[in-house]
């Protein structure tokens, strides 16, 4: 059976936009045997250009049900059927994000027919489901709106079912030969797989893990090893996968922090490249006998002081610092980068005020290169970074003090009231390292935490 499905939206974000119309056609393989279609209150405004594409105005949606008031019956059309779409990850992201926001795990087998179309009938020149249709000659009797859009689907989608003898197999993965898998794998397992963010874990025979890694999409990271075997090493490690496990973090920081840690605690065979990779070297500055503070791209060593951040490679720690010296005009020969008893080359060619010939004082290029300094220390010394948990009724909390990591944990969302010593008893310890501060560095640098709390 399955559920042929259009929506319309306020815009093109699951994540911050919402649904304003919903059609679902239940298809037995041959015919449609029932059909929901209704207007969805978005609880915001609908944008102007939106209303011009869809025709949905803001009041014909202000007396139409909230999405939790057709929840229930959405459930109930969907639940062991497959979820078909034209573009089925935009409508299926919007629905399974509408109910995760209700606290509910929304998941369903999925088909795509702009996928099915570009394997079943090749060679057109577009696969949006406008084009196709009139080249297929499927009129669509209200275009943008949630019931036109998922008719001319059901269409097409009878139409492909008819050239594919009405065959569509759905025992197997595609891209996935589950005949080379390991005879005590239950291929099974990856269909029950979540699209959520966490850590995920293989298992040799022996029930030994072979594997950790992380995700902000478990399902479809994990589909990918199964499908990889471009590496020998890929190959093997897909071969010796007798069982999979996951652990939702509900936050993509933490699934960073988790990986790592355990990584190192449990060293699986599969991920010797990994710790390998992991942060071999760093930036480091100190200052010279005249006064200067230099930096340098060096190897972590235990006899070292803390680096600035760190890097997997000396190349890329060096392809790092390069970027800091245009930015911020510093020396070359000072950061270790040009090798010379006398001006650098970027002096040479007026992008170095001349440090590295004492032209510069000190004072002036120490005020540029503390810069660089202040760029890769944390905001604040001791803070909690709130990220989201791993339902809609708890946060993810990090706690760093002094500067170091001192692990995270879970709090309910209604427990907490601003009460630090709420999020401090919700921590569990865990041990801080050069990868772990360049994780948070990075992170900070360029993700997007919910809150950030200094500590009192």
């Amino acid at each position: 059976m399955y559920a042929i499905v259009d929506i319309e939206t306020t815009g093109g974000s699951p994540v911050s936009e919402k649904i304003t119309e919903i059609a679902i056609f239940i298809h037995d393989g041959k015919k449609v045997i029932e059909e929901f279609v209704s207007l969805v209150n978005p609880e915001k405004k609908i944008p102007y250009y939106i209303t011009q594409i869809t025709g949905i105005t803001n009041s014909m949606v202000s007396d139409a049900p909230k999405f939790y008031e057709i929840a229930k019956k959405i459930v109930e059309l969907t639940t062991d059927n497959i979820f078909v779409a034209h573009n089925a990850d935009f409508d299926y992201n919007f629905i399974k994000n509408e109910f995760k926001n209700l606290g509910y795990y929304f998941q369903s087998d999925k088909l795509c027919t702009v996928k099915l179309s570009r394997k079943i009938i090749p060679g057109y020149k577009s696969y949006s489901l406008g084009k196709l249709c009139k080249e297929l000659g499927i009129t669509i009797e209200g275009r943008h709106r949630a019931a036109g859009d998922a008719l001319a689907t059901v269409k097409l989608f009878e139409l492909l079912l008819k050239t594919n003898n009405n065959q569509l197999d759905f025992s197997t993965l595609p891209g996935i030969s589950l005949k080379e898998l390991h005879p005590n794998f239950n291929p099974q397992e990856l269909k029950k797989l979540p699209d959520d963010v966490g850590v995920y874990y293989f298992y040799n025979e022996k029930n030994d893990l072979i594997y950790i890694g992380k995700s902000k999409n478990i399902k479809t990271r994990i589909l990918s090893h199964f499908r990889n075997i471009s590496t020998k090493k890929a190959f093997e490690m897909r071969n010796a996968i007798a069982s999979i496990d996951y652990e939702l973090t509900g936050s993509e920081l933490i699934a960073l922090l988790k990986e790592s840690q355990e990584i190192k605690q449990n060293r699986p065979l599969y991920n010797r490249a990994q710790r390998r990779a992991m942060s071999q070297y760093g930036l480091y500055s100190y200052v010279d006998s005249k006064g200067y503070i230099r930096f340098e791209i060096k190897m972590h060593s235990t006899n070292t002081s803390s680096p600035i951040c760190s890097f997997s490679g000396n190349k890329r720690g060096k392809e790092y610092l390069q970027n800091l010296v245009q930015k911020y005009r510093l020396c070359q020969k000072m950061c270790g980068l040009y090798k010379t008893s006398g001006a650098c080359f970027n002096y040479e060619i007026l992008e170095c005020n001349g440090a590295c010939i004492d032209k510069e004082d000190p004072a002036g290029y120490n005020i540029r290169a503390q810069k660089v300094i202040e760029l890769h220390k944390f905001r604040h010394n001791s803070f909690y970074i709130i990220e989201n948990g791993k339902d809609k009724d708890e946060y993810g909390v990090v706690k760093i003090e002094n500067g170091k990591y001192c692990g995270y944990g879970y709090i309910d969302r209604n427990y907490y009231n601003g009460n630090m010593e709420f999020l401090s008893d919700c921590i569990k310890r865990y041990t801080d390292d050069r990868d772990i501060q360049q994780i948070l560095r990075q992170y900070l640098l360029k993700g997007k935490p919910l809150d950030i709390i200094p500590m009192k």
